[in-house]
C-alpha cells in the first residue's frame, strides 16, 4: 500500500459513522451484514448509510456481494492487512524482535 491509498483508509475511518460500521463489520466476521442491517443497527437513514458504504468500499477497507435484490459488506481482511503493512512497514527500525509482541497481539503467534 502507497501513502495516497493510507491516507484514503484513514480519512474514511475519521468519520464516527464510518468508523462504527468498520467496527461493525469487523465484529460480524465472515458472515458479513446485509446494508439494511447495517443501518438499522447504527440508526441511521438508507441514503446516509449508502454514501458511508460506498466510502469505505473504495478504501478498499470492507467488500460486498451482492445477494439478488440486497447487498451483503464484509470487513476487507486483506485490505486491512495492507494498512497494517503499511503502518507497521519500518517498525522498531528493522529490529523485528522489538516488534514481535505488536505482531503477535495482532496477528497471533508464528
Amino acid at each position: 500500500m502507497d501513502e495516497k491509498k493510507a491516507l484514503t483508509a484513514f480519512s474514511a475511518l475519521s468519520q464516527q459513522t464510518r468508523l462504527q460500521v468498520f467496527r461493525l463489520l469487523i465484529k460480524a466476521g465472515h458472515q458479513g451484514l446485509l446494508a439494511g442491517d447495517i443501518a438499522t443497527r447504527l440508526d441511521v437513514r438508507q441514503n446516509t448509510m449508502s454514501t458511508n458504504l460506498s466510502i469505505l468500499t473504495q478504501a478498499a477497507l470492507i467488500r460486498n456481494e451482492r445477494e439478488g435484490r440486497t447487498i451483503r459488506y464484509y470487513a476487507n481482511m486483506s485490505g486491512i492487512q495492507h494498512l497494517l503493512d503499511f503502518l507497521l512497514l519500518d517498525c522498531c527500525g528493522g529490529k523485528a524482535e522489538e516488534c514481535k509482541p505488536l505482531v503477535q497481539a495482532l496477528c497471533g503467534p508464528d
